[in-house]
């Protein structure tokens, strides 16, 4: 029996087909959000001023992850909770199964 499972990638503001993975810090702290075109735009706009007057610290990271993206997951905790949201059966220790961070890294590509 063949299956085909599509996993798509949902705005984390409005429920929506996202259409990137946005990466920002503050305070010290790394964030991802999921956004379709509309709400990265809105983000963007409203961090803007700020962003013009900070100063650039560190490598030059992309910020966005487009989806089709092959970079792989290592955080296994954050893999756990994102499967887990998912409807993903995964156990709290041990290995991941492969197809579980496959799609993990696609969702955020």
């Amino acid at each position: 029996m063949a299956q085909k499972v599509i996993h798509t990638l949902v705005d984390d503001l409005d429920g929506s087909e996202a259409s990137q993975t946005v990466l920002f810090a503050l305070d010290g702290k790394s964030y991802e959000i999921d956004l379709n075109d509309e709400n990265n735009a809105k983000l963007r706009e409203a961090l803007a001023p700020y962003i013009g007057k900070g100063r650039k610290v560190g490598g030059g990271r992309a910020t966005v992850r487009r989806m089709g993206s092959d970079k792989p997951a290592d955080d296994s905790q954050a893999i756990r909770e994102w499967a887990k949201a998912h409807g993903w059966q995964v156990s709290g220790r041990g290995r991941i199964p492969a197809p579980i961070r496959e799609a993990y890294g696609k969702r955020a590509a």
